[in-house]
């Protein structure tokens, strides 16, 4: 196929990548933009990170930088790569490398100049492209035309790549997700399966982070149905997953506008009681923050229902906040037999818009003053009056305000 180009891309021709090409693709030295930044170019989708190899190796790369007052920083240099930022942007840089031994994550490299075995030490074929400064793509393990037809393959030998890296087997779903159309690469599907056995030896941190970058993928909920099928999620979660309740939750999620959220959705995925979420924070080493939204989630998510009438719910949005309420009401819909474009659950959502949460208007003073003495004694009036003050249906007047109190301190709430 001819080889397309990329000389009309204006983060190729002009901005800081082209400061950082005049000072690496010059004098005896080669760079090219490289991975992710290509890919999306011919695929029609969004640059965001731009990443750089060169023949220059990293001594000479930061020679170089700081000839042009580019500040730099050491992010990888054992294994030649180097951080330009400029003008706030960074680009890792990293000098072509070459296996000299294999091993897993610590495979021994060596620096080279040869792009052809630079690109085939990657993983994927859509990922191994190149583009040098005059817009010319580069291509030396099909590539292209895996772009052209959105077919997510590993390079050379699935297995052998996989086993380099067990990781790569969930790249290959979420690349696959976002991507990919179609059926997955058979050869591929079928290593994953086969290399299963690998994902018990990788980092907890690292399953997370590719989890939930799959989670919000494009086409996340088939690429988890077939990773479903295929036994990989239950090693991974530790638990029986819902992939019907993911789906039904990316559809709520289009139907309300809301962004996609990979908490939420690892929640639709897995919860069924608060245990899940205990589960998942250790088996995914997950953030405090992560683990408390899966509680709340997780938290008596059956008890709500498309018909709930407004007083339930405006209690359940009083006690969790409008985040959580949220989270908690989605889950229950996509449990649901209800469709997406449900009026009821639409409502039941945009409570938090339409109801503002009101402050408990009575204080321990409030207490303290009706005769109320300090201690567990108040502590317990409070919460009482609390209770009844929710059971009232939340009333501001001074007259309810004051019965309620009342009757906390006399110990009848």
């Amino acid at each position: 196929m001819t080889a397309p180009t990329l000389a009309d891309a204006a983060w190729l021709t002009s901005g800081p990548l082209r400061r950082v090409l005049d000072i690496l693709d010059r004098d005896g030295e080669e760079a090219r933009a490289v991975g992710g930044a290509v890919r999306n170019a011919l695929m029609g989708l969004p640059v965001h990170e731009i990443d750089v190899a060169t023949t220059a190796v990293p001594d000479e790369v930061i020679r170089r930088a700081e000839q042009a007052d580019i500040r730099t920083v050491p992010t990888g240099i054992d294994h030649g790569t180097v951080t330009l930022l400029v003008n706030g942007q960074p680009f890792e840089v990293t000098t072509l490398r070459e296996d000299v031994e294999t091993f897993g994550r610590k495979a021994r490299v060596a620096f080279g100049r040869d792009w052809k075995r630079d690109a085939e030490r990657r993983d994927f074929t859509m990922n191994a492209l190149s583009v040098s400064r005059d817009g010319v793509v580069h291509d030396y393990v099909g590539g292209l035309a895996d772009v052209t037809a959105r077919h997510v393959r590993f390079i050379g030998d699935p297995a052998t790549r996989i086993e380099e890296d067990y990781l790569r087997i969930l790249r290959f779903f979420r690349f696959h997700a976002a991507y990919g159309e179609g059926e997955p690469d058979k050869a591929a599907l079928a290593a994953c399966i086969a290399g299963r056995d690998g994902l018990e030896a990788l980092s907890r941190e690292r399953v997370r982070a590719e989890l939930l970058k799959l989670l919000v993928a494009k086409r996340a909920p088939s690429a988890i149905a077939d990773m479903a099928d295929a036994g990989l999620l239950v090693r991974i979660l530790g638990g029986v997953p819902l992939p019907g309740s993911l789906e039904k939750m990316t559809q709520i999620e289009t139907a309300m506008r809301l962004a996609p959220d990979a908490i939420r959705r690892l929640g639709a995925l897995t919860l069924f009681v608060t245990e899940d979420a205990e589960r998942l924070f250790q088996k995914l080493r997950m953030s405090n923050g992560e683990c408390q939204q899966l509680l709340s989630m997780a938290d008596r998510w059956w008890r709500i229902t498309g018909d709930m009438i407004s007083r339930e719910a405006q209690t359940i949005l009083y006690q969790t906040g409008p985040v959580s309420f949220v989270d908690r009401v989605l889950l229950a819909w996509s449990r649901s037999q209800d469709t997406a474009d449900d009026s009821r659950w639409h409502a039941l959502v945009s409570l938090p818009e339409r109801w503002t949460i009101p402050v408990f208007p009575i204080s321990a003073n409030d207490l303290m003053a009706r005769g109320v003495a300090k201690g567990p004694t108040l502590g317990g009036a409070l919460r009482a009056a609390e209770a009844a003050w929710i059971k009232a249906g939340f009333p501001l007047d001074p007259a309810s305000i004051a019965a309620i109190a009342d009757q906390a301190a006399k110990g009848e709430g």
